[in-house]
């Protein structure tokens, strides 16, 4: 039996096989780096070591989704780690901050889990990519385009993270701005998906757009959330060590991925499946929601 008539259920497994595999290699890597090396450059080679364990198996299984969940599994992970391998920090911001991190994880990974139907699921971006590939060989993209790329723009953002859990500054203010802004992203992606499940659930609204709730304001609200999200963040970094303001190249790096791959990705797939789709990009900002 191949791996496209597994059920859902048997999928899972798979999937979760797979990432305690990741887990595993991981953990290895940083039982055997040497001493010297600072947490972040052996977080760094964990989180690249594991990717590339994903990849192969996602080669193996002819699926490039198995990857999908690696987004927001890795992070709480790595976090959880640095609080472990931190010689200071504030008890306070350390917990704020890998509690807000896990509800994010888990809240995001609930949301794919619910949307994967199983191995032989597919993300159409996916697809697309290895339809006009050219000659590029597929594992190269698969490699480079789906899974390097997002698991380098996502350690840009826990960048910050270091300093937020190892800084000795106690909480402040600054860190209760950093609460504000990132559990309200979480929420804000939490009410976009509930609205999106919703909508795309009843039959009637097939080829429609959805602009009501916080989807009337902005395109992709739940793209904005995930980029308020890092900003916030950095933001705890900053106020626990502010000689790591260069950090900010995480959230900016989120930005660039989302405002140049991401979004135009999404818009020009909507523009094919959905009438009035143009007349609706006039009227509704892709990010910055509008006031009135």
């Amino acid at each position: 039996m191949g791996v496209r008539t597994v059920s859902r259920a048997g999928s899972m497994g798979v999937v979760g096989g797979a990432y305690l595999l990741a887990l595993g290699v991981a953990y290895a890597v940083v039982v055997l780096a040497p001493p010297s090396w600072h947490p972040l450059l052996t977080a760094f080679v964990a989180d690249l070591v594991a990717t590339l364990l994903i990849f192969g198996l996602s080669m193996v299984l002819d699926n490039a989704s198995l990857y999908d969940p690696y987004w927001s599994v890795a992070p709480p992970v790595i976090a959880a780690w640095w609080v472990v391998a931190a010689d200071t920090g504030d008890g306070v911001r350390q917990a704020v901050v890998l509690l807000l991190i896990t509800v994010w994880a888990v809240r995001l990974t609930a949301n794919w889990a619910y949307g994967w139907a199983g191995l032989h699921h597919v993300d159409w971006r996916y697809r697309q990519l290895r339809a006009t590939r050219g000659r590029v060989p597929w594992w190269l993209v698969n490699l480079g385009g789906i899974q390097l790329m997002p698991t380098l723009v996502v350690f840009l953002g826990l960048l910050s993270v270091w300093p937020a859990l190892a800084g000795s500054r106690p909480f402040g203010l600054l860190d209760v701005v950093a609460t504000a802004l990132t559990a309200g992203a979480i929420a804000l992606e939490a009410v976009a998906d509930l609205q999106m499940h919703r909508f795309a659930a009843a039959a009637d609204n097939r080829g429609r757009i959805l602009a009501t709730g916080v989807w009337r304001r902005t395109r992709h609200p739940n793209y904005l959330g995930e980029i308020a999200l890092w900003w916030g963040l950095w933001i705890f970094g900053v106020a626990a060590a502010p000689t790591w303001w260069w950090t900010v190249i995480g959230p900016l790096g989120m930005v660039v991925l989302f405002k140049a791959a991401s979004i135009p990705l999404m818009d020009r797939r909507s523009l094919d499946r959905r009438s009035g789709y143009a007349d609706h990009m006039r009227e509704v900002p892709a990010l910055l929601p509008r006031l009135r």
